[in-house]
């Protein structure tokens, strides 16, 4: 199976943005594990006086874990698909969180600005083209010191792990999105998981990136050895 190109991509998405919350709350842990990987970031207190960016919010699950956890912070939010990025907006939000339509690969051209505080990406950088050069720019958004945090599909490596995935994928995933007329799209966010950096390669990357204190910490249920946070920091400035 050949994987979506860009605009196939984000078409795609528009497309599935209409079922994608429902898909998702189907899997045991989806939420929860978007507020544990925010937990993970380690930023103090409520979030005040803290901007966060939210690259590739989707319909909002990972803007509100972040306003779950850290409500006081300033959150932007940006996402590819025009789709998702409107259920996201529609949603009741308190101040403070603002979206923004753009691919992750074009901040600056959208005006999305640093410095920020933390930088939070949920399932995004498996989807990418050239994830390093998005990396970078991330790391040119946050302030010295700032921090990262990944939360992806990123396989452990080892075989039981990767049946699991396909087996909830194929026998579960794939056929309710067929019906839904979204299955082009599973099936390429299955392989794109496949064919991604294993938990171990991700990390190596964040760290060729020029991230530093770079950890990979294993999700709990069905998705450990499936499921990671990264986090990370950009280096404090040499003085």
């Amino acid at each position: 199976m050949t994987l979506l190109r860009d605009e196939d991509l984000t078409a795609a998405f528009d497309h599935a943005s209409r079922s994608y919350d429902t898909l998702v709350a189907a899997n045991p842990g989806y939420h929860a594990h978007l507020r544990r990987s925010v937990r993970r970031l380690g930023l103090p207190g409520h979030g005040a006086g803290l901007r966060l960016l939210d690259l590739g919010c989707g319909t909002g699950a990972s803007t509100a874990a972040l306003r779950s956890v850290l409500p006081a912070a300033r959150i932007t939010a940006v996402d590819a698909s025009a789709g998702m990025l409107a259920r996201a907006a529609d949603k009741p939000w308190a101040s403070g969180v603002t979206f923004v339509h753009t691919p992750a690969e074009r901040l600056a051209e959208a005006g999305v600005s640093g410095p920020f505080d933390a930088v939070f990406a949920g399932y995004l950088f498996r989807n990418l083209s050239d994830p390093d050069t998005v990396l970078a720019a991330v790391r040119g958004l946050l302030r010295p010191g700032g921090r990262l945090a990944v939360h992806e599909y990123t396989l452990s490596g080892r075989r039981a792990d990767r049946a699991v995935w396909t087996a909830v994928c194929r026998g579960i995933v794939q056929p309710t999105a067929t019906l839904l007329g979204d299955g082009g799209l599973y099936r390429h966010l299955w392989r794109s998981v496949v064919d991604f950096d294993t938990a171990g390669r991700f990390a190596d990357r964040l760290r060729a990136a020029g991230f530093e204190h770079v950890r990979a910490l294993p999700l709990p249920g069905w998705q450990t050895g499936i499921t990671h946070t990264f986090v990370a920091r950009r280096a404090e400035d040499a003085r």
